[in-house]
């Protein structure tokens, strides 16, 4: 029940973030989805941090796990939307700019998780 209650928390901390990320974002670079990218990439970032300071143990894995990882992370990150705007913008005439943001996403998300547990370990 406790860690519901921590996937919970999280998880609307983390979908609440990401929606301020689009608001604010998108209107920037509306035809590249900028604030997805955004929160999608820094949600890496912090899922390879803390999973490299839980893995040193700084932080508790029962409360981090589920509050940080699986809740906040699972929040602020979205596959789902990614995945609707990447088809909306296939539906124009123009196949480069879903193809760099396909490729740019993957290429960032993996970067940001590698770059979050080589940060972990100045912790």
């Amino acid at each position: 029940m406790k860690d519901l209650l921590l996937v919970f928390i999280g998880g609307g901390f983390g979908s609440v973030t990401r929606f301020l990320f689009s608001k604010w974002l998108n209107p920037v670079m509306s035809s590249f989805f900028l604030g997805t990218f955004t929160a999608n990439v820094i949600s890496c970032l912090i899922l390879g941090l803390i999973t490299g300071v839980v893995g040193m143990k700084i932080l508790p894995e029962n409360v981090a796990k589920p509050l940080l990882l699986i809740g906040f992370c699972g929040g602020f990150s979205t596959f789902s939307t990614f995945t609707n705007e990447l088809i909306n913008l296939g539906k124009t005439d123009q196949m480069l700019l879903p193809g760099i943001y396909l490729i740019l996403s993957i290429v960032a998300g993996v970067g940001g998780v590698l770059a979050g547990l080589w940060l972990s370990k100045f912790c």
